[in-house]
């Protein structure tokens, strides 16, 4: 007979007293008793734990102390195992995180994987740790699944897992940096202990007047197993982890391979080693304390195949972490995990415990404990013989605290002074208030003694008020009145090698890497060159990591561009991780943004457009030319094996800032830019008539091929491409839209096609039917986006938008000026200050030159021979050269010609057809090139 056959007989009386008979209530009620049994009677002790539990904490030290265990089993991840070793390094709250940028074996779009496993200093798992890691001849043994495991069983196929367990967040969750120092990583938490079944949830928190279930835990589960035994605290934990076994719907199967895996892990490592299994400890989760798989037990003879592991190569590190973080990706609620950490060193207080540590003093009592002998560590004590705690537990009212005046006050006052730094008008009548009201909704409550929720809502409800004056809100000053949101970090030593290396860098700088605050420093590089190894560090962190991490203040970095003097905002030490994950990546900077530009040319969203991008970033921050040619390479295999033309403004705007850098450098123009040219120059002809008939690409991309095909023109035809090409292509163009259509006669005017008086003809025409004035601001965007490959036509623009305005009658310009207005934003808005400078050269600038003031389409047209009209002299360029000329003859002498400035002869070509006379040597030659007979 067990020793709880008359707990579980009483229960299954009172089941059937409420039920009316034995059935599923019964069943729950005696099987909670049976899990616990089987649990205590476990030949292994078994330690259940809740994740970031003071109450788990505490048991967990009084426990080994007490036990002196050799082999501690721990659920967690296994091969995490080796970088536990580095907490000694850190200020916790930090992270285990296993990385993995590439993936093999899952689908690529999974990339990159990121696993967590949170630790914070009142949880139980950590002085665990800190007991095996400190105490000489006691083994540390990770036996959860591996981080590769945790993706190939994730619950979906075709996305990767997301934080174990999924919890609805219980409220608003922080919106602070602090809260995302995790990112999208998985979380691992050891000891989920929450109903997942929302009616009972919501039952216990309506009886228990709590607000979520961080509260209602800490109220009736934390508060008195902080007080209790050993024994009542490992029966309770199993008892509640087998009751939200039994209630949860979905996710067992998972669950119950993890605890095969596990039991399978501890089998092996008992077989390897011959460990007696007394002398060891298992910490895992309640809810897997309460385990009915058929693996469960030392001594089971039940086999479970583990699966291998994927190809995919795991990278380990500690990443910084904090408690807003840890709530918001498991669900807390907001302050719960601050509330823990005070609890947990209150409790510490009150029952004079030494917790385990890894800081220094640990260390050097782990060599002192060495030189003494590891039998320090003691002989493990065997098991207990189980008694029945619960039923005395369960039967029993909780011990009412009595109200701690003090404490209470000493909060109360705390809170006023916060409140007043921030802006608040509080007052001592106010602490006085809190103090009072928080006794008042404890005993609403239920409570005896008020509890930091209690405090919380008191606090809100008399300083509150209508709006925040400062940043800070009441509730987030109590979280900071309580213990803060404290925010770990990772040691120099436990950092990996490219975030030690960029740490070494910063220092010469001026900047303190540790610091968290934003650091302003000026650099003058061209006083002290030494410090431009450092810029260029700067530089390249500005490229990698997010946006806040370093910003310049002044200074900027192009092709060919470098600054003389620098200021930079620094405010690395907040994005510790984002470095840290970096080091996942290489070993260096350089090392790493060299990948990831190979990456982004050969990657699925791999473009020219990119390329080119790549291209000028591995000139601008690494100065590679060698990686530059070879990014250049897969830019020309990119750009031809595009089927669209959706990035042909990006590819413009790069490949004309790309040739302009290489011809101002001595090398001149790279093989590959050559081929970019030639093949760009066939690829756009090929797609130009698809392209204007095609209704899903704009106006803007075929201007930009337009802008390639004629600006690359003369280097293309240099290295053999043929003008034909280009011919063929647009009289093979027949475009509907009224856009597509202007663009295609500004593009027939730039090649002779078409003449300025037919184009002429042809607007005007359309601004006399007032069937076609409505698509006018259409036809008008496409002459603006012409633009830019036709540079020609500026002046024809600012004609046709004066006749508009003068020729159109209000009735037909006021409805459609806006339309005209939201057209040129949309589609030409970066072409429009152009646009204005070419009015500004046409149209006088004073308002007497206005009155008299004559367009030049306007104008009569000038005598095809014989002098220049009166007044126009050739305009004011041949009016400043007439003034000037010794200015002239002196450039003239620059370029090897003797001579004297000639006035205009009454024949406009006098001048020309006298120097042909003077040296017929040279016409005849270029006869002959051109094959003239004379």
């Amino acid at each position: 007979m067990t020793p709880f056959a008359p707990l579980r007989e009483q229960l299954r009386t009172a089941a059937a007293e409420f039920a009316g008979g034995p059935g599923a209530v019964a069943e729950i009620l005696t099987g909670m008793v049976d899990d616990v049994d089987r649990a205590l009677r476990e030949e292994l002790e078994i330690f259940p734990v809740c994740h970031h539990s003071p109450a788990s904490g505490l048991a967990m030290v009084r426990r080994l102390r007490e036990k002196q265990p050799r082999v501690i089993y721990l659920e967690l991840c296994e091969d995490m195992r080796p970088m536990l070793d580095e907490l000694r390094n850190c200020t916790l709250p930090v992270a285990v995180q296993a990385w993995a940028g590439e993936v093999d074996g899952f689908p690529a779009t999974w990339a990159p994987l990121s696993v967590v496993a949170p630790i914070t200093e009142a949880s139980a798992e950590y002085q665990a740790i800190s007991y095996a890691l400190t105490t000489p001849g006691v083994e540390l043994v990770l036996v959860d699944r591996s981080t590769d495991h945790v993706f190939q069983w994730s619950p979906r196929s075709d996305e990767p897992a997301k934080a174990e367990p999924a919890a609805e967040p219980e409220a608003a969750e922080p919106t602070g940096e602090e809260a995302k120092l995790h990112g999208d990583a998985v979380g691992i938490e050891i000891g989920d202990l929450r109903p997942h079944f929302a009616e009972l949830e919501a039952h216990l928190l309506h009886h228990g007047k709590v607000r979520h279930w961080s509260e209602w835990w800490d109220q009736y589960v934390e508060q008195p197993l902080s007080n209790a035994d050993y024994d009542t605290y490992r029966q309770v934990m199993v008892l509640i982890g087998s009751l939200f076994r039994r209630l949860r719907s979905t996710g067992t199967d998972r669950d119950e391979d993890r605890e095969r895996y596990m039991w399978t892990r501890m089998r092996e490592h008992l077989t390897e080693t011959g460990t007696d299994p007394a002398a060891c400890l298992y910490v895992c989760g309640a809810f897997h304390a309460a385990s009915r798989v058929e693996q469960f037990g030392v001594r089971s003879q039940a086999s479970f195949e583990i699966s291998p592991r994927t190809g995919t190569s795991w990278q380990y590190g500690l990443i910084p972490s904090s408690h807003s973080a840890i709530e918001t990706q498991f669900g807390l609620a907001a302050g719960s995990v601050s509330i823990a950490a005070a609890t947990w060193s209150k409790g510490l207080k009150r029952h004079g415990i030494r917790p385990f540590s890894l800081g220094a003093r640990s260390a050097a009592a782990k060599k002192s404990a060495a030189k003494k002998g590891a039998a320090k560590a003691g002989p493990a004590l065997g098991p207990a013989p189980v008694a029945d705690q619960l039923s005395g537990f369960l039967s029993t009212p909780p011990r009412l605290d009595t109200v701690d005046e003090a404490e209470l006050l000493e909060w109360s006052v705390d809170i006023v002074r916060l409140a007043r730094r921030n802006g608040y008008l509080a007052s001592t009548a106010d602490a006085i208030a809190i103090y009072e009201t928080s006794i008042l909704l404890a005993g609403m409550r239920d409570r005896a003694r008020p509890t930091p929720y209690d405090f919380q809502d008191a606090a809100i409800t008399c300083i509150e008020k209508d709006r925040v004056p400062g940043r800070r809100d009441v509730r987030r000053l109590c979280e900071i009145l309580l213990g803060g949101d404290r925010i770990g970090r990772v040691g120099y030593d436990a950092l990996p090698p490219l975030a030690r290396n960029v740490y070494d860098r910063l220092i010469p700088l001026g900047i303190d890497p540790d610091n968290t605050r934003v650091q302003r420093t000026l650099l003058d590089l061209d006083a002290d060159p030494h410090l431009r190894p450092g810029s260029d560090l700067l530089w390249m962190l500005r490229r990698l990591l997010p946006g806040g991490a370093v910003r310049p203040i002044m200074g900027s970095r192009g092709l060919g561009e470098r600054s003389i003097q620098e200021s930079w905002d620094v405010a690395i030490g907040k994005y510790q991780r984002d470095l840290v994950e970096l080091g996942y990546e290489g070993v260096t900077l350089e090392q790493v943004l060299e990948q990831r530009l190979r990456l982004e040319v050969n990657g699925p969203e791999a473009s020219a457009a990119r390329a080119l991008a790549a291209v000028e970033d591995a000139l601008v921050y690494l100065g590679s030319v060698r990686l530059a040619d070879e990014l250049g390479a897969r830019a020309v295999e990119l750009l031809t094996a595009e089927r669209t033309v959706d990035g042909a403004p990006e590819v413009l705007r790069r490949i004309r800032a790309l040739i302009d850098y290489y011809r101002s450098t001595e090398t001149g123009l790279p093989a590959w830019c050559g081929r970019f040219v030639t093949a760009g120059y066939a690829h756009y002809c090929t797609l130009l008539p698809t392209a204007f008939t095609d209704d899903a690409t704009g106006v803007r991309p075929v201007a930009a091929m337009l802008g390639f095909l004629f600006g690359m023109e003369n280097l293309a035809l240099s290295l053999g491409c043929d003008h034909s090409q280009l011919e063929l292509a647009v009289q093979q163009s027949h475009p509907e839209s009224p856009a597509k259509v202007a663009l295609l006669w500004a593009t027939r005017l730039q090649l002779g096609l078409l003449t300025l008086p037919d184009l002429r003809a042809r607007c005007d025409e359309m601004l006399a039917n007032p069937l076609v004035v409505p698509a006018f601001p259409q036809y008008l965007s496409g002459f603006v986006q012409a633009m830019d490959p036709v540079p020609s036509i500026k002046a024809f623009v600012v004609e046709l938008l004066s006749k508009a305005f003068g020729r159109l009658p209000d009735a037909i310009l006021l409805p459609w000026l806006p339309s005209l207005i939201t057209t040129l934003r949309g589609q030409a808005g970066e072409l429009i200050p152009a646009l204005t400078r070419e009015a500004g050269r046409t149209f006088p600038g004073d308002r007497a030159g206005i009155e008299s003031f004559v367009p030049p389409w306007s104008r009569p047209p000038r005598p095809a021979a014989g002098p220049a009209p009166a007044g126009d002299s050739g305009g004011p360029a041949a009016e400043l050269l007439r003034a000037y000329p010794a200015a002239c003859d002196a450039f003239a002498a620059l370029l090897g010609h003797e001579g004297e400035w000639q006035e205009l002869r009454a024949a406009p070509y006098a001048a020309a057809i006298a120097l042909l006379d003077s040296h017929p040597q040279t016409a005849s030659g270029l006869a002959e090139l051109l094959s003239v007979t004379r």
